[in-house]
């Protein structure tokens, strides 16, 4: 496999239920993407854009089919092993930002770096450092309630870059933001991609996929279109 593929999915299948109650979430899929690549997988409500991103983010694991985490091979790892594998091999953002209420967005932010054995002083730096990048240097002692959503998304996306995980998964990280903000939020998640982190996006919305740099779309659980250009998103809608 080469150095520069960091995710490798072979005939992966996800199947749901067995006989005549059967369902193939996915079927046959098989796709890579490289390191330092900003891609969205896309597709419609049912098409199994969100079952592959819990494959690739190990909350889940293929029915059958391999799947290489930068060069490991993780498909079939105990809960144990893939637990170990998100915190230190992938980020996530989601759409609702689960920030923890009680805890300053530095608290918030040093969470993941508890779970991997960091010492607290370069917790503390690091998750600093984080909110820095993300424009909040400012607001580290601030609880969520006291940040507009943007800023909280912002906290969130900080806190998922601050154990530098080989794969950014964001999961509909704008869905529950206005178009203003949306845009500020996907401006980091490019400026994150320059500075070489791979980043991963699962949207349904097309104007979210069109800021990244390829599209892999998902139509009945198989891959429709494993390269697709965003500039001819609206052609394939159409199809």
């Amino acid at each position: 496999m080469p150095n520069s593929v960091i995710i490798r999915l072979e005939e992966v299948y996800k199947i749901y239920g067995s006989g005549e109650t059967e369902i193939k979430a996915l079927a046959g899929v098989h796709f890579t993407v490289d390191k330092g690549e900003y891609c969205s997988i896309m597709g419609a409500s049912g098409s199994g854009k969100s079952t592959m991103m819990n494959i690739i983010g190990c909350l889940d694991r293929p029915s059958s089919g391999r799947y290489y985490l930068d060069g490991e091979d993780v498909a079939q790892l105990s809960d144990s092993a893939l637990a170990h594998v998100r915190n230190r091999k992938i980020g996530f953002v989601f759409q609702q930002f689960h920030l923890l209420p009680q805890l300053t967005a530095l608290e918030n932010v040093t969470l993941p770096m508890v779970y991997a054995n960091v010492p607290d002083r370069e917790r503390q730096a690091r998750a600093a450092n984080a909110l820095a990048r993300v424009g909040l240097a400012n607001r580290m002692n601030n609880k969520p309630t006291q940040l507009s959503g943007g800023q909280q998304q912002r906290v969130a996306i900080a806190r998922a870059i601050v154990n530098e995980p080989v794969v950014l998964l964001a999961d509909e990280p704008t869905g529950a933001l206005d178009s203003h903000t949306t845009q500020e939020i996907l401006n980091i998640f490019t400026e994150l991609n320059q500075s070489g982190m791979t980043v991963v996006m699962v949207t349904h919305e097309p104007d979210v996929a069109r800021c990244t740099r390829r599209i892999i779309w998902f139509k009945d659980g198989q891959v429709l279109n494993p390269n697709m250009n965003p500039e001819s998103l609206t052609q394939l809608q159409t199809a």
